[in-house]
Order: C-alpha cells, then structure tokens, then sequence
C-alpha cells in the first residue's frame, strides 16, 4: 500500500500524465525536488506506468468484442497464448461462468471474426461467447469521445508513437526527436491531448491503491439503455462500461477495496430501474492489459480522423 503522498501522486498521474513535478509538489505540499524522486520511485518500481492511449478512431481500431471463454485444462497457459495477439488488450482469468475473458479490438467485423476464430483454435479453448461494443459509456483510462476534426502529419505521428512508449517523456527529449523547437513540440503535444486523439495518464497497480478486488458484469436491461448505462456508469467503483449486443446489453467493470465492497457495487447496480445484472465474475489474475495500438510508420492516407 503507498502513503498518502504517493497515492495522491498517482491519482493526479492518473488524471494528467504529463503533469510537472511543479505542479504535483503544490498539489501535495511537498518540494519540487522530492515529489520528483516520489515519482521516479513509483515509476521505476512499476506501481504506475504513464503511457499515451492513442484515440482507436485513429487507427481506424473501433470494433471491439468482449469474450467469455470456457476451457478444459489449466486456464492459465490458455490465458497467455490469447494474450499473445496484438489485437487482445486485455486477459484475466475469471471466477464464475467463464473461465477467463478477454477483450478484442479490430478494425472491423471481419478482422474481429478472424481473431475470435484465433481464440477458438488456441488449444484447451471449449467454448465462446462474444459481446459485440458498440459505445463505450466509460473507461477510467481510454479516451471516450467524439474527436475533434484533426489532420495528422508525419511529425505528429512520430509524437504518438514516442508518447505510446513514454507517456512523460521531456519535450527536450521528443524536440530532439520530431526536429523542431521546445516550444513548437509542446504546442503539438497539447494540440493532440485537447483534441482527444491522445490521452496521457498513469497506469496504476490497483493493489498498490488498494483496489484488491477487480470483477466484471453484464446486465440486461429494460427500458431506455442510454439511460441505464449512464446511471451505472456514474457509480463508484465502476471503471469500465460499454452497450452493445450478445448475451448482454451492457458488460462492465468494478474494481473495490474488498469482496464486501464489490458486492456493494453489484447491489448498487441492482437498484438501478431497468437494470438487470445477468451474471457476473470475479477477476481472479489480469494477465494482460495494454492500451496500445499498432501504428503504421506514417498517418492513414496523411490524415487524422474526421
């Protein structure tokens, strides 16, 4: 478990990665010099990793499917080999009807059937069910928006794909990179985080938060889904929530300081009008979980999304 300080450090890490340690000193009331060494510590010990979310709509990346998977044999070996592919984001092994789940994004329907196919051949994979996104309500990581009209040149694509690797590194480090002033790098950065096709934030150890206890759900719900999906979405705990098709309506995320509280989080969903919870799981291990995506050496046709 961090202190304090540093636990308010990852959380304003969280909210913005590329915060200056000025910025972070006043927020904790610490000098500039130790909420530095702070944050190098929680960086090189990996309790948070700041990383660049590139915006899928970029990429073109937007069909995304949920997968429940049931397996016979061990879980885990299964478990690595679908966290092996690119397209898989996120693994965990699960508690409950399933015996792990994943989530899959892809630039269409087609290459999202193609890798469900991948998971089917994985040996020890009986069976999957598959929950096609269509909005993502919340993602206390990914960027939920609509983006701005933006073009993109060569030099903001070296910019995304420097910031993917270090969400915090120095514009004097990615000024030498792109070959353009301090300045001028800071003013793309920025123009790139307001527009939305970058998010910079920390990736944070949820233990070391003290969030022991991650589970999923999914829910069918009566009534008008917008509305349900944005009460649940607006809860405590929940970090994750998307619409689509399936066996669901809604799929989710909930992550709480102890199994007392997640059934908490569970209840209050419940109380909701309209909402259903159909099942749910407790995420026993995340084996993978990874916002990047694969960017090509230069910007799709020398353009950003519309």
């Amino acid at each position: 478990m961090l202190d304090a300080v540093d636990t308010v450090l990852v959380r304003e890490l969280q909210r913005d990665g590329r915060a200056t340690f000025q910025a972070l000193a006043d927020r904790v009331g610490l000098s500039r010099t130790a909420v530095r060494a702070r944050v190098q510590s929680l960086l090189e010990t990996g309790v948070v990793r700041v990383v660049g979310i590139v915006h899928s709509a970029v990429v073109g990346a937007e069909a995304v499917g949920h997968v429940s998977i049931t397996v016979s044999g061990p879980a885990r070996e299964v478990a690595r080999a679908v966290a092996e592919r690119p397209a898989v984001g996120f693994t965990a092994l699960t508690a409950g009807p399933h015996d792990l789940v994943a989530q899959v994004r892809t630039r269409d329907d087609a290459a999202l059937a193609a890798e469900v196919d991948h998971i089917r051949s994985v040996p020890g994979v009986e069976a999957t069910e598959v929950f096609r996104t269509v909005a993502t309500v919340r993602d206390a990581h990914a960027v939920v928006r609509t983006l701005d009209r933006i073009t993109l040149d060569d030099i903001d694509w070296r910019l995304l794909q420097e910031l993917q690797r270090d969400g915090r590194a120095p514009y004097t480090r990615l000024a030498d990179i792109i070959g353009l002033s301090q300045a001028a790098t800071r003013a793309r950065v920025v123009r790139l985080m307001r527009s939305g096709v970058i998010q910079v934030t920390g990736l944070a150890d949820p233990l070391a938060l003290g969030a022991a206890e991650l589970g999923g759900f999914g829910l069918a719900v009566t009534g008008s889904l917008r509305r349900v999906a944005e009460a649940v979405a607006g809860l405590e705990g929940v970090r994750y929530l998307a619409t689509g098709f399936g066996r669901y309506d809604i799929v989710g995320q909930a992550e709480a300081s102890s199994r007392a509280e997640l059934v908490e989080v569970l209840d209050a969903i419940r109380a909701i009008p309209g909402a259903t919870v159909r099942e749910s799981w407790h995420h026993l291990d995340v084996v993978k979980e990874s916002y990047a995506v694969e960017l090509p050496d230069k910007p799709p046709n020398g353009a950003g999304p519309a």
